[in-house]
């Protein structure tokens, strides 16, 4: 039985929410609306409060959703999209963009303002999930996938592959990880995920080491928390190198030096497109990706 009427959460709440989901940001939500940053944020937990669950996990200076909040964003955004379809009548359709977290958090969400300022005609939707979204059910138009080249879906372009080294902030003062005195003295930032190559366990024996002669070890289940962790001095992620070239550009982390030097990833990065010939606003979207994915991040030290 539907819940009625009366008892629906306000519209602000949900589109503040929304707008929270498809930017995975509520700095970048709270531009949208053309509201503070903190008055989005109470909208947020206001939903939260009203259904008596949490929708976000709130962390440094990045926020990701719960199970929960997954399964109403899921719903709430084909909603809210309807809507602004019906209200558009028969204006210009949002891109739709889907992206793992980190990839979204750490490569596409950065370089979207500077996209968004040279295209204001185009409205553009991240949906930013782990789990692989299917194109035609979920109305989206190009995805961003991370996989081995037999894996690729039919017709994606490959856009960059991938190189592993450890990266952590300057404040730490660590130049090279090769012996076990320098393993002693810091923390890894470890990212539970099932792939060997974005495993400490793995690098670390491929040159001799183990992870528990390290100082400790900190475990995060989503990958852009780990390297906040290591902007913020917390210890010595295994960095994604042409995720965090912008990082590594600016400063806010450097290449620690290793026995072998970088290694090659078995997967790489991919573009989708639903249509073989999409609309115009697709098409320049699409056109942006890949010029982007052209930058070449800077080298790793060996």
């Amino acid at each position: 039985m539907p819940l009625p009427l009366v008892r629906l959460p306000p519209l602000d709440l949900v589109r503040g929410f929304v707008a929270v989901g498809r930017r995975m940001s509520i700095t970048l939500a709270a531009d949208d609306l053309c509201v503070t940053q903190s008055a989005m944020s109470k909208q947020v937990r206001a939903l939260e409060d009203l259904l008596g669950v949490k929708l976000l996990h709130r962390g440094y200076r990045s926020v990701r959703l719960t199970e929960e909040g997954e399964r109403l964003f899921r719903s709430a955004d084909a909603a809210v999209q309807q809507l602004q379809d019906a209200f558009a009548g028969g204006g210009r359709r949002p891109v739709t963009i889907t992206a793992s977290i980190g990839t979204a958090a750490l490569w596409l969400l950065p370089r979207l303002g500077e996209f968004q300022r040279r295209h204001p005609e185009v409205d553009v939707r991240v949906a930013a999930s782990n789990s692989v979204l299917n194109l035609a059910s979920e109305q989206i138009d190009l995805a961003i996938r991370y996989c081995a080249e037999a894996q690729a879906p039919r017709g994606a372009v490959r856009l960059f592959d991938e190189t592993i080294a450890p990266v952590a902030s300057a404040a730490l003062g660590l130049r090279t990880l090769d012996t076990e005195r320098a393993l002693g003295r810091q923390v890894l930032l470890e990212y539970e995920d099932r792939r060997p190559w974005l495993r400490w366990a793995d690098w670390l024996a491929a040159r001799g080491l183990t992870a528990q002669q390290a100082r400790g070890i900190l475990r995060f289940n989503q990958y852009d928390q780990v390297i906040q962790a290591a902007i913020a001095g917390q210890g010595v992620a295994l960095g994604r190198m042409e995720l965090l070239a912008p990082m590594l550009e600016d400063g806010r982390l450097q290449v620690i030096r290793a026995a072998g030097g970088a290694a090659a990833s078995a997967s790489s990065y991919w573009l989708l497109q639903a249509e073989a010939a999409p609309r115009r606003d697709v098409a320049k979207v699409a056109d942006w990706i890949r010029a982007e994915a052209g930058q070449r991040p800077p080298s790793a030290g060996s």
